[in-house]
Formats: structure tokens, C-alpha cells, sequence
């Protein structure tokens, strides 16, 4: 069973920055993608960033420039550092794993960001 625990969500000032982590454990698959998706107010849950075990990278237009994903030598943890912060990325980020070849998806329970004067 693989589980997911993030951290780092809270309250900031538009502008301000916050760090997001996600640390995954149990049997996790070499090949994978790791990342962040979240759900704001009355919105669909939609993709923020993702990195595979590769490095690739898919990154949102909506945060292109100011979110940073990176990972972990061992491949079992990211983090997100986010700058520059709007209200529009209120929401409730989830943290997120896939294993490519077997396509199986596992989330974490949430972290909230609010962002607010």
C-alpha cells in the first residue's frame, strides 16, 4: 500500500511564497510521476505541476514562472515552491503519485493554501 503525506499548506499575503511537501511511502515503482493538483472553491480539480522519475516536467500555464517542482534523489518525495502568489491559487493542493506502467493512481489527503490580505 503506498501513502501519501504532504505539508506545508497555510495562510499567506498575495505575493508571499509557501513550500509544499509530499512524502510518499510504501512500495513505490521506480518509474513514476509525482505532483501537485488542486481544487479551489466551486472549481474541478486541475493539474499544477508534475515531475516523472525521468524529469520531465508538466507544468499549468496559470503557474508557469512562479511554482517550482523538485524531487528527492530517491524519487520518493517533491516539493513545490510557490512564489508570487495570487487569491486565484486558493485551493486545496493535493499531492500525487502514478505509477507509468501499471497506471495507478494514489493521492494524499490535502493540504490547504489560502492566499489573502
Amino acid at each position: 500500500q503506498v501513502q501519501l503525506v504532504e505539508s506545508g499548506g497555510g495562510l499567506v499575503q498575495p505575493g508571499g511564497s509557501l513550500r509544499l511537501s509530499c512524502a510518499a511511502s510504501g512500495r513505490i515503482f521506480s518509474i513514476n510521476a509525482m505532483g501537485w493538483y488542486r481544487q479551489g472553491p466551486g472549481k474541478e480539480r486541475e493539474l499544477v505541476v508534475t515531475i516523472t522519475s525521468g524529469g520531465i516536467t508538466n507544468v499549468a500555464d496559470s503557474v508557469k514562472g512562479r511554482f517550482t517542482i523538485s524531487r528527492d534523489n530517491a524519487k520518493t518525495a517533491v516539493y513545490l515552491q510557490m512564489n508570487s502568489l495570487k487569491p486565484e491559487d486558493t485551493a486545496v493542493y493535493y499531492c500525487n503519485l502514478k505509477f507509468i506502467r501499471t497506471n495507478d493512481d494514489y493521492w494524499g489527503q490535502g493540504t490547504q493554501v489560502t492566499v489573502s490580505s
